[in-house]
């Protein structure tokens, strides 16, 4: 009952009329008007559906609010695995920017933004698709006209991101010699920086790029120094950064060393526990991963029954997600595998 009283259209149709009807500028003001009530009554559904307020912004005109806004969402959306959402969340604020005078402070928004885009175009189309690719390439840009501006990027992680995504391309290409090219690349200005996070992602990349062209020993080496600088706690954020979290990847790449290597047990203990930590962590995109990768260990050891366990739930989960690259490896490699 008034003053509470809610008001629904009978239909979506007759909705979409209604709102045909309103000339631009009382539109706009509605929308202002909606996103200013919100902000200030329902501040709880402000904060908790920033895609929401974004909307009414981005009608309004409010421009540079709805960009901050719909780049809230996106990344809100990446932390909980909804890569559908993030994905075209992520775009409209890269176009809300697009329409912004450019200004230092757009320039690293829109840096920010760009580089959170590669991570679930990388679930989504795939490590190496034309569109993950051009994201990348595009945020490498945005980061050197940045720097010939002298406004480099607050957050050095974003470069970093973009070799990773570069690195990514060659690893599903298998090119070798790229692969350590740019792994080198980045271990090397990781050590020139001194810092913990860059060094576990460089030897992370490293070992992975030494395992694939033969030197087992050696990657395990790399392995074992990223596993060391793993800080689960404080470096389980960057698994919407990188894709999936790091030392999960390099207990599975580990595995695979120690398969290799001659030692069964080590293998095993290894992608058992990067199971247990993927399933704890809880992140859609890691356990993809982890769900593709450790299948590979129990196709080795000649376990088929888990293997197509882990390939039934990794298709429900993509499929969940719309993450039909992550399918499509796990029904083509692992469903084939276990064919009589």
């Amino acid at each position: 009952m008034p003053p509470h009283a809610t008001y629904l259209f009978k239909h979506a149709l007759v909705q979409d009329a209604a709102y045909g009807t309103l000339l631009r500028e009382p539109r706009r003001a509605l929308h202002a008007r909606i996103a200013e009530v919100l902000e200030s009554q329902f501040p709880e559904i402000a904060d908790s559906r920033p895609e929401l307020l974004a909307r009414h912004c981005t009608e309004a005109g409010l421009i540079e609010r709805a960009a901050s806004l719909w780049g809230k969402a996106g990344q809100r959306s990446l932390e909980r695995s909804a890569f559908v959402e993030a994905a075209e969340q992520l775009r409209r604020a890269l176009a809300q920017i697009a329409a912004l005078p450019p200004t230092p402070a757009s320039r690293r928004e829109e840096i920010k933004l760009q580089v959170a885009l590669i991570t679930p175009l990388i679930h989504l189309q795939g490590f190496a698709a034309p569109e993950t690719q051009a994201a990348v390439e595009q945020a490498r840009v945005l980061i050197e006209q940045a720097e010939a501006l002298g406004e480099p990027p607050d957050d050095p992680l974003l470069f970093f991101s973009v070799l990773y995504g570069f690195w990514t391309a060659s690893y599903i290409a298998f090119n070798g010699d790229v692969m350590r090219e740019l792994a080198a690349r980045f271990l090397a200005l990781a050590g020139r920086q001194g810092a913990p996070i860059p060094l576990m992602i460089g030897h992370r990349i490293m070992g992975t790029s030494l395992l694939c062209t033969g030197e087992i020993a050696q990657a395990r080496v790399h392995q074992d120094e990223g596993i060391a600088l793993c800080n689960p706690a404080e470096h389980r954020p960057l698994a919407a950064r990188f894709g999936q979290d790091a030392r999960v990847v390099i207990w599975f790449y580990r595995a695979v060393a120690s398969w290799l290597l001659g030692d069964a047990d080590a293998a095993r203990a290894d992608a058992n526990q990067a199971f247990e930590d993927a399933r704890g962590i809880g992140q859609a995109g890691t356990l993809m991963f982890a769900l593709l990768h450790g299948s590979l260990i129990d196709i080795l050891c000649g376990d088929y029954a888990a293997t197509n366990a882990a390939t039934n739930e990794l298709a429900a989960l993509a499929e969940q997600k719309g993450a039909l690259f992550w399918k499509a490896l796990g029904m083509s490699i692992h469903r084939g595998a276990c064919l009589p």
